[in-house]
This record gives C-alpha cells, structure tokens and sequence, in this order.
C-alpha cells in the first residue's frame, strides 16, 4: 500500500483496488523545485498575471449578475459589468462574426447530409471537392503528417497567386495554428545553449517562450519607434555582433509583418534589406505573415519575404507562417495554420516531416478552414456578393477602430502612439 492511499477490498482477480484519500496526494514527483527550469523559467505574458486578476473579476461579476446584492457589500460591488478581453489577438471573443461561407463549407464537412441544396452552390461544389479527396470523405480520422493533400494543393495555389512563383504542396505542413509550425521549425534550428535567434523587440511571446523550453538564446533587436517600429539594418548586425562575441551561434531571425504588437507594415525596402541582411550573416528567415489581411492605411502594401526572395535570387531558407486566426476571418479556435518551406534541404524537409508525425497530424477541420481561408469563393458563385459584403464590413470596423485607439492614446498625456498601419493592436 502506498503511503498516501488506502486499500479496498481485493478484487475476483487478486489485485488490491487502491483509493486515493480526499485531498491528499499520492505522489509527490512533480514538485515546483523538480520541474526543469525551462519550464519555470518560461515566461508568456499575454496568458499570464493580468488574465488570471480578469477572470477572477469575470467570476465576481457572474456572482453578481446571479443574485446582485446579495452576500456583498456595496463597497465590494465591481463598478463594471463587463470585461473586455484585449490581452490577445481573438475577434470574435470581442464580437468578431465569422465569414458565412468557410463556416458553411465547414458544415457540410463535418455533416454531408447537409449538401442536399439547403446552402448555396459554391458551398457545396468546394466542400464535395474536399470530402471525394479524402479517403472515404472522413474527416474525424488521421490525416497525412502535413495535412491532406487537397488541401495543401490550395494553399500552394494561394502562394502562387499571391508571389507570382510555383509553389508545390510538398513544401506545406498544415499546422494546429501558426504557433505550432513556429515551434516545429524552432526545433530544427536549436541545437544547444550556444543556438539563438534574431527576435523582435517588441514581439510576441510565443519566440522567447518557445526558445526557452528549447534552450536556446532569445537575441533581440530592437524596432525604431520614431522610424514607425522599423527595421534597422545597423540594429540588426549590433544585435548579431555582440551575440557571437558571447561565443552564439546565430542561427536564424524573425520577422513579423505586419507587427505583432507594433503594427506597422515593412515596405520592399525594408523586407530586402533583412534578406539581405540574412543571407550574409547565413540566418534562416521566419517570416511571420499571420496579419497580412490586415492593412489599415492607404498606400501600404504586403510583401512577402517569399516572394521578395525569389525575385532577387536569394537562397536562404524561408519559413512563411500563415492562419486561419487573423486577417478577417478570426477562426482562432479551429486553430488552423501552415507554414510554407523555401529553399529548404530535402533531407532537412524529410526531418521535418518526421517532426510532424510525431503528434500524427493536425485537426482536419482546422487543415481545411485553412485552404477555404486562402481560396475566395469564386467571382460570379452565388455566394460571392455576400462574401465580399462580410469581408468590407470587417475591414471597415478593423480600420476605423485602429485610427480611434492611436487617436485616443496620442491624446493622452505622457503617451505616444504611432499610426496603426496593420495587425490588430496598438
């Protein structure tokens, strides 16, 4: 009998059931002081401290609204009764609506009854492509490690379209999300302590938490704010410079754009410049694009680090990071992803894949919101008007709520706020 547990009677078998007493553990193998200080020392802000005081708050204010008054004194009343949660990037957490046709296509996947006509044309003739290119149109079994492969074909159509290059469906891995293809590439390139990579400064936590669990060197270079959050050159090769006297190993940068929190959108100058930039100091490039729906300001324009690579015959690794999260469609919770791989050694990829399968494959639902996402209903389909309706209602609200904050901030005093040119936040 283990010291925190009780027995029962034996069993028919012989065995002894074992019960667990209330309240106590059984066990005291993971303790704080046991856990590996990659664990601990991982930090992720946007999940962290002020979320958890909002959801205390969020329960007060549910006791309240149960049965106000009752069992609080006045003074302890919350002088609110909502909670608006803008710790991260979520639309439809803050009254974002879905676009109607991904979610009617989604439907009919997870449901096929459903195409007996009951939704428009269109609807039907994508969602039956991707049922017949599914084995036996089962989308609660596995995929292949990289996600179907119609679905792939569509997102390396998109990339087409989008960089005026070939793109080839070998080259995508469909992800849980952006983060976990983030994650996944992090693993190749982090080898040991020595091992860093070019971060943002500011930037979204999911870099420097990734690179702590992995035991790598979170390498900040930081973004000129008078310069409206951009890139300089001579800032990069400091931040690379001191790195290496450290006796680093840099072994890749990441850029986001449109910024991730600062919102700006890089011109072709500036995405040249860090390529490069990279392709002197032999850094892979994490290009994270999950913001490029999301331009706010006339005469801004999105350059893909792909697209800029090819034309200008640069062969460094490209990493594209894409999703279903942003842009104006705000599918957080399907948590569709991919990453688009550029340059990349064939054996290099094949580890990759291994990767991959080690967690079988991502949600199918997810993998296919993500081809939907990045294939617009087609020009004269009948669900078309209504498509492109949704979509400029997004974008307007996302426009004008993105010139209300930095007009707000910039009228407070001591606060300075630069035009939000993309992204979500200010």
């Amino acid at each position: 009998k283990l010291p925190h547990e009780t027995s029962e009677m034996a069993s028919p078998g012989g065995c002894c059931v074992l019960r667990r007493v209330a309240g106590r553990r059984a066990f005291g193998t993971l303790t704080l002081k046991a856990l590996p200080s990659r664990v601990v020392d991982c930090k992720y802000a946007v999940r962290g401290a002020v979320l958890h005081r909002a959801q205390e708050l969020q329960q007060r204010l549910a006791r309240q609204h149960l049965s106000p008054g009752e069992g609080e004194r006045h003074e302890d009343l919350l002088p609110f009764d909502e909670i608006v949660p803008c710790n991260i990037g979520n639309p439809q957490a803050v009254g974002g609506r879905p676009l109607s046709f991904h979610r009617q296509v989604l439907a009919c996947l997870v449901e096929p009854s459903l195409l007996d006509g009951r939704f428009p044309e269109d609807v039907t003739q994508r969602a039956t492509r991707y049922l017949d290119a599914i084995k036996d149109g089962r989308v609660g079994a596995y995929s292949d490690s990289q996600g179907h492969r119609v679905f792939r074909e569509d997102v390396a159509q998109f990339l087409e379209e989008r960089d005026g290059y070939p793109a080839l469906p070998e080259e995508v891995f469909l992800t849980d999300g952006a983060s976990a293809a983030v994650k996944m590439v992090l693993q190749m390139l982090v080898s040991g302590p020595k091992d860093g990579v070019l971060l943002p400064v500011p930037q979204y936590p999911l870099y420097s938490a990734s690179l702590t669990l992995l035991g790598g060197k979170s390498v900040g270079y930081y973004l000129d704010e008078k310069a409206g959050w951009g890139i300089d050159v001579q800032e990069l090769e400091r931040a690379v410079s001191e790195f290496r006297e450290t006796g680093g190993k840099p072994r890749a940068i990441v850029v986001i754009n449109p910024g991730n929190p600062t919102g700006q959108v890089l011109s072709a100058e500036d995405v040249e410049a860090v390529l490069r930039f990279a392709e002197r100091e032999r850094l892979a490039v994490l290009a994270d694009e999950v913001y490029q729906d999301n331009i706010h300001t006339e005469g801004k324009v999105f350059t893909s680090f792909r697209k800029l690579a090819l034309q200008l015959g640069i062969d460094v690794e490209v990493f594209s990071f894409h999703s279903v999260s942003k842009g104006v469609t705000g599918e957080c919770g399907l948590r569709g992803g991919f990453v688009h791989c550029q340059n990349l050694d064939k054996e290099v990829q094949e580890q990759m894949g291994k990767l991959a399968s080690v967690s079988l494959c991502s949600n199918v639902l997810g993998q296919a919101a993500m081809a939907s996402v990045v294939t617009m209903p087609p020009e004269d389909g009948p669900s078309r008007a209504v498509f492109d309706e949704e979509r400029l209602r997004t974008r307007t609200e996302l426009r004008e709520k993105a010139a209300m904050v930095a007009e707000r901030l910039n009228a407070m005093e001591g606060i300075t706020c630069q035009p939000i040119e993309g992204a979500m936040y200010a």
